[in-house]
């Protein structure tokens, strides 16, 4: 009896989208606190550093993490999080809005890109991967474009001081208990989705979707409901990166926000979420992006030029993918 137990626990584990992740973190770790950890990489504030870079990732790793387990992609997050900002700074600096109705005004137009891209796709049928694809490109363009000819200028300073006394800002800025507050929305927003998917129906929804969206649908699963509001959470997720950007930096960019879907894909693959969706978790999306956080302050605390940074993204990609189906290999081969 004991041994059957163990027998499906170890199974279990095996299987878990987050086995490689975890692995994939405590060798990462280790890997630092060792080669870096005189250097400043195991210190109160070094821990603090790569906590907040994980967090800026892992805020919208979770909501990509999502969408792929439906089996789509945004690839538009990047671009939205640069317009995002520039909506804020142009409702403050030019239409002379208060810091509280231009954050509900970036989280609309949010919410309207994410629908747009959802209903496109579910219309069209195309593949989600071409439609965010061109999305990126006409909105970043249009981020550029609208900003110059309104303002001539293609960045915006001194965000932050109009928002001091805005409580509604306040929620995105500063400090709580020692850590910034990317980090608690980051754990929060882990722990709820997390929830929603491995306790709620729609969580089972969302692997229905994506596992085989045909079934699904004769299930009477609502795949298309499902998809078009993730969709508009990963789009809402983007936007709240950007306005924690914003209001921390005192600035935004039209810019900002480049390849940042690229390395939200990689957190997800990298915590077990496949491409070919039906599979993955939103802790497992945290876990890649804790992973990857680790790395970018660790590079910079060994003293490496940070712009191996995407060299190392690169080949940890890789192994990962490769110990994630190492890992469902030996689960298929324990289950025989």
């Amino acid at each position: 009896m004991m041994a059957s137990s163990a027998f499906t626990l170890w199974r279990r584990l095996l299987l878990a989208p987050e086995a490689g992740a975890l692995i994939g973190l405590v060798a990462t770790f280790l890997f630092f606190a060792l080669v870096a950890g005189n250097q400043g990489f195991l210190t109160l504030q070094g821990t603090v550093n790569y906590l907040e870079v994980a967090a800026q990732l892992g805020i919208l790793a979770t909501g990509v993490a999502l969408l792929m387990i439906a089996g789509e992609f945004d690839l538009s997050v990047g671009s939205m999080i640069g317009a995002a900002g520039m909506v804020f700074a142009l409702g403050v600096q030019v239409f002379g809005l208060p810091p509280w109705a231009s954050i509900l005004l970036a989280f609309g137009v949010a919410a309207l890109v994410g629908l747009a891209n959802g209903y496109l796709i579910l219309k069209t049928g195309l593949p989600s991967f071409i439609v965010t694809l061109a999305t990126l490109y006409i909105l970043r363009g249009a981020t550029i474009a609208i900003t110059r000819e309104i303002t001539s200028v293609t960045r915006f300073s001194g965000l932050a001081e109009p928002a001091l006394n805005d409580p509604v800002a306040r929620l995105f800025m500063g400090t709580l208990w020692g850590l910034p507050v990317s980090v608690w929305w980051w754990v929060g927003l882990t722990l709820f989705l997390s929830y929603v998917l491995l306790r709620t129906r729609w969580g089972n929804w969302i692997f229905a979707a994506g596992g085989d969206p045909v079934a699904a649908r004769n299930s009477g699963v609502p795949v298309a409901s499902v998809k078009l509001l993730l969709f508009v959470l990963t789009a809402i997720l983007a936007t709240l990166l950007s306005l924690i950007q914003v209001l921390n930096t005192g600035s935004a960019d039209v810019l900002r926000g480049q390849t940042k879907e690229l390395e939200a894909i990689a957190a997800a693959v990298i915590g077990g979420c496949l491409l070919t969706g039906g599979y993955g978790s939103v802790l497992g999306a945290s876990l890649g992006a804790l992973t990857l956080g680790m790395v970018q302050q660790g590079i910079f605390f060994t003293g490496i030029n940070t712009d191996w940074y995407l060299t190392f993204l690169g080949g940890m990609l890789l192994g990962s993918v490769a110990l994630n189906q190492f890992l469902r290999q030996k689960a298929r081969e324990v289950w025989r």
